[in-house]
């Protein structure tokens, strides 16, 4: 039987094989891109339910929460201080999100090669990974705030059709400038289709990032 059918709002769900503690919200049209809404550090699986119904109102949500806890903060991988990572842990961490994402696809009907993710943040910053990483799993990205932190080029070939955008603070005083100019080459390394966008704002989104993601989901 469909879950789906039974339940039209799966809240929660507590199974082996899916391992994030997360939400999934059915869509209400099989035209728009299922969106993997990917929180930021302190946030959990309903920060960005606001944002992905701004962006994609019929679109089906699936929403993972963190699993490191940083001084009682969620996050999807450690840092060692600020801007400084363990990149063997954030493989670790990269593919063990790969798994939920491709039991849930398996659970709930939809094709990871066309989910989308967006990601704020430490999402964006995994959602980056992912598509170096573990290609097969999102087929584009809306990367709000991210920056390198695996430094490794994706294979040559394996971005290919894949869209991405950037949009990043001019002001963020954790993103130094030069990463998602970098972040973009290692993504193009392997074929994608990567938009950058810079905006006069810190961190925090502002409304430009809002727009900017409507429209490139639009096109």
């Amino acid at each position: 039987m469909d879950r789906r059918a039974v339940r039209p709002y799966l809240d929660f769900i507590s199974m082996a094989s899916l391992s994030y503690q997360h939400i999934y919200q059915p869509g209400s049209s099989p035209t728009s891109p299922t969106l993997l809404l990917l929180h930021g550090t302190g946030g959990n699986e309903r920060d960005l339910l606001p944002l992905a119904r701004a962006l994609s109102p019929e679109s089906a949500v699936l929403s993972p929460r963190g699993k490191v806890s940083e001084h009682g903060a969620l996050r999807f991988f450690a840092r060692r201080a600020e801007g400084v990572f363990d990149p063997a842990e954030v493989i670790a961490r990269t593919h063990e999100l790969a798994d939920f994402i491709a039991a849930a696809s398996q659970a709930y009907g939809f094709d990871s090669g066309k989910l989308t993710a967006v990601g704020f943040s430490n999402g964006a910053n995994i959602a980056a990974t992912l598509l170096i990483l573990r290609p097969e799993s999102l087929g584009a990205a809306v990367l709000l705030r991210g920056m390198v932190v695996l430094d490794q080029p994706a294979l040559a070939g394996s971005l290919a059709r894949k869209r991405v955008l950037l949009t990043n603070g001019r002001s963020d005083p954790i993103i130094p400038l030069d990463h998602p100019p970098r972040l973009a080459t290692l993504l193009r390394a392997g074929g994608a289709d990567v938009t950058e966008q810079m905006f006069p704002a810190g961190h925090g989104l502002i409304q430009s990032d809002i727009a900017a993601a409507q429209t490139w989901l639009r096109q």
